[in-house]
């Protein structure tokens, strides 16, 4: 039998065995001795056995998952803090396993076209790693930017409690659960850790350093600006929402000005990478120049391997000039 025919049923063999132990779920005796001690918790008639619920509950929550698959994660702590910027309940484990299958499949097919198995390798390895880590990256910058549409309602929101005598910590509560979105979602974060014995600036920091948006930021230090000096909150934090609504009108009309110049930066970066993909599936015969080694050559690549890396260095000096030209902070 072929060495890549074996690699190949090898691969989908991984493959299925990742999926049905992705799909597989927890065990309904782990589940069942879960639900009993939550229920327990809740009907209990003392105060701190309810805190002491509520601090199980938030320590299980952020505790990384131990498994053979995270245990090759060099830092699982950040990975698991941009899983939940993401706002979805991913764990490592899925994330890993997602890796694995992405790998797996792009490795496959790779073989499958006639890819020599090293490259076939290094291509899926770098897919599956690539892949899931720009996919979720997107996730947080376009929750963050509908957190940051939806942040100067929520600060109105909060100037009106305040206005009408509500306290601080009770406009948290408000906004937690009249905003949807992202922006409810963190403040009910916040007022869960309030509960749970931490006070209002530890439990405002842990947001601001997930969220990592300088918006949230002008809001922690205007709360705690105002209370070492004192004044009008509800009119320092209407004055805020201006502000940053103001800041993102900046932002929209610098988005317009310079979405000609992002459209060639894209196009002209994404277009060669298009055009060689395309006639690699069409005619890899033709391609295969670029993926066989030469040993006679540098470092063992072809003179044609040589011209492309040479071209890709060029192309990314010229994307990165393009993309800091079209950067403005504000």
């Amino acid at each position: 039998m072929d060495v890549k025919l074996i690699l190949l049923i090898l691969m989908l063999f991984g493959m299925m065995t990742l999926l049905i132990f992705a799909l597989s779920g927890p065990s309904a005796s782990k589940v069942q001795s879960r639900r009993l001690a939550a229920a327990l918790a809740r009907h209990s008639a003392t105060g701190e056995t309810q805190i002491e619920a509520r601090m199980r509950k938030a320590i299980a929550t952020h505790r990384p998952e131990a498994s053979p698959l995270t245990s090759l994660i060099p830092n699982p702590e950040n990975l698991a803090k941009r899983l939940r910027m993401t706002g979805k309940k991913w764990t490592l484990n899925q994330y890993m396993i997602a890796c694995a299958i992405i790998t797996l499949l792009v490795a496959g097919l790779g073989l499958f076209r006639g890819w020599a198995p090293l490259t076939a390798l290094f291509v899926g390895t770098a897919a599956g790693l690539g892949l899931p880590h720009k996919y979720v990256s997107i996730l947080i910058a376009r929750r963050i930017k509908k957190f940051t549409i939806n942040f100067p309602d929520a600060l109105e929101l909060m100037v009106r409690g305040l206005r009408s005598g509500l306290p601080i910590a009770e406009t948290l509560t408000v906004v937690s659960t009249e905003v949807p979105g992202p922006v409810g979602e963190e403040f009910r974060l916040v007022t869960e850790r309030i509960k749970i014995g931490k006070t209002m600036d530890q439990a405002l920091a842990e947001t601001a350093e997930r969220l990592g948006t300088p918006e949230f930021q002008f809001f922690c230090i205007t709360l705690n600006i105002q209370r070492e000096t004192g004044g009008n909150l509800a009119e320092t934090l209407a004055n805020l929402a201006t502000v940053l609504r103001q800041r993102a009108q900046m932002k929209l009309k610098i988005a317009a000005m310079s979405s000609e110049s992002k459209a060639s930066a894209w196009i002209i970066g994404s277009l060669p990478f298009i055009v060689f993909g395309l006639i690699s599936w069409i005619n890899f015969k033709y391609m295969s120049s670029f993926f066989t080694p030469d040993p006679a050559g540098l470092f063992g690549l072809s003179l044609m391997q040589l011209v492309g890396l040479g071209g890709m260095g060029w192309m990314a000096i010229g994307v990165f000039i393009m993309a800091q030209m079209i950067n403005f902070e504000i």
